[in-house]
This record gives structure tokens, C-alpha cells and sequence, in this order.
């Protein structure tokens, strides 16, 4: 478990993040006192692609009226 100054890590905190490994800690101090701890996790894994048309033939059933107006509406309507 590496130890860094808050000062030091205020200036290179981005620099630090980037050089950790997954599930590495890193433990921040003010003088000798611990105050804070970064621990790195893994990277998300990359979404996985949507094919279109994936969901075709699973609507089976639609109203007759599925398109007619509708009757709360009516008041709306010109």
C-alpha cells in the first residue's frame, strides 16, 4: 500500500490514478496523519453492441384501435 502527501497528490493526483493497478491502494496523508484512501477499480467492461431488429415478432398482439384517437383527448382535437 503506497503513501503520498495531500500536497502531492493535490499536484499529481491524475498521474497517480493512472499508474495504480486494479484493487491497489493508495493512502493519502496530512503530515503523518492518514486522511484518505484511493483504491483503483477494474474498468467496466465495453457495452455490448445492439443489433437492430433484435426484438422483431415480440409485440403479438395490437388493438384494432390502437391507432383511434383517444376520448380523453377529444376536448384537444380540432
Amino acid at each position: 500500500m503506497a503513501t503520498v502527501s495531500i500536497e502531492d497528490a493535490q499536484s499529481k493526483l491524475a498521474e497517480l490514478i493512472h499508474s495504480m493497478a486494479p484493487g491497489e491502494a493508495l493512502i493519502i496523508t496530512d503530515g503523518s496523519q492518514p486522511v484518505a484512501c484511493l483504491t483503483a477499480t477494474d474498468a467496466p467492461p465495453p457495452p455490448t453492441p445492439r443489433k437492430p431488429g433484435t426484438l422483431a415478432g415480440t409485440v403479438t398482439y395490437m388493438a384494432d384501435d390502437f391507432d383511434a384517437p383517444l376520448d380523453e383527448l377529444r376536448d384537444y382535437m380540432p
